[in-house]
């Protein structure tokens, strides 16, 4: 990635997480739940969960971060997919490709924080590059759409509706579909994973598995009834680590010691399901490790589908 590319990269960040990091210096709001030293492994597959689990939102609205226009990048086209019962119509990203006799393999790569930008975008390339199509999608209550933002529930329907669409486009094979995604959208790739078959492997960066720790930390950003824990089960891969329905390579900086426990912890349960899991830090904070970790993932996604 060029300086270039780096400096705009960072720009967009600040820009996107301002209301995560003005967190970190405003008051924070008071948490009312209790954090267990480990939440519950439920016995429950989470897709099936997910079928009958509704979540509960006391507030509504649109997700909390700033957000720019979702006019598309130069190398990317902007696509519409539908999400919920078909009443959410939300912008997807998707690189500029060639149809060839082979279908390609393709990248459903999810943004961090809650609103996506040029920025998020810029650090495709290696995907683009590896031969993949890419498709970053908005989510609900994204960037001035519609739909109201629930943290890592809802938002889990737009990715499997996204996954679809990205299925479907011509050219894109779908039998080698794979995810990925960074901060937030590493939380709710973990999520997606345990929800569907669609994909041959899953590339989690920088992701919570623990609801309870995120929201302790953000509590601005509950929406949901914080006085019922299930409510945290449900956006917490640790409690359904056994539901993972294909390979997955959780990874972080080495600067986010927080997640260590929880990595290792999701690890130790996933594998007692006998699940393929593997976890690994790189050199770098929450930030500047996600460039090594794209490369990590490609060399993962290429060692799956070998």
């Amino acid at each position: 990635m060029s300086s270039h590319e780096q400096n705009a990269f960072f720009r967009q960040r600040r820009a996107v997480l301002a209301g995560l990091a003005g967190a970190l210096v405003l008051p924070q709001v008071a948490a009312a739940f209790d954090v267990p030293d480990e939440p519950r492994l439920a016995k429950h597959d989470y897709a099936k969960v997910r079928h009958q689990f509704r979540t509960k939102l006391l507030q509504k609205g649109p997700a909390p971060d700033k957000y720019e226009p979702l006019s598309a990048p130069a190398d990317a086209d902007k696509i519409f997919y539908r999400s919920g019962y078909g009443e959410l119509e939300l912008v997807a990203w998707v690189s500029k490709y060639k149809r060839e006799r082979a279908a390609k393999p393709a990248v459903l790569f999810l943004h961090g924080g809650n609103a996506m930008g040029i920025g998020h975008w810029q650090l495709m390339k290696p995907y683009m590059d590896a031969g993949y199509v890419v498709m970053m999608p908005s989510l609900r209550g994204e960037n001035g759409q519609m739909g109201n933002f629930s943290g890592f529930y809802d938002e889990v329907d737009d990715v499997l509706a996204a996954a679809e669409r990205l299925a479907h486009l011509p050219g894109v094979d779908p039998g080698r579909l794979f995810i990925a995604g960074h901060s937030i959208g590493g939380t709710l790739t973990m999520l997606t994973a345990m929800s569907t078959q669609k994909f041959r492997a899953a590339a989690p960066i920088s992701g919570n598995p623990d609801a309870f720790r995120f929201f302790k930390r953000y509590p601005q950003d509950i929406r949901f009834d914080d006085s019922n824990a299930h409510e945290f089960e449900v956006r917490s891969a640790l409690c359904y680590a056994q539901s993972f329905k294909c390979p997955i390579r959780v990874v972080h900086g080495t600067e986010e010691a927080h997640f260590n426990d929880r990595a290792d912890l999701l690890s130790r349960r996933a594998r007692a399901a006998g699940i393929h899991i593997e976890t690994e830090t790189v050199a770098g904070n929450h930030t500047s490790a996600l460039p090594a970790e794209i490369e990590q993932s490609i060399r993962f996604f290429h060692g799956v589908a070998a």
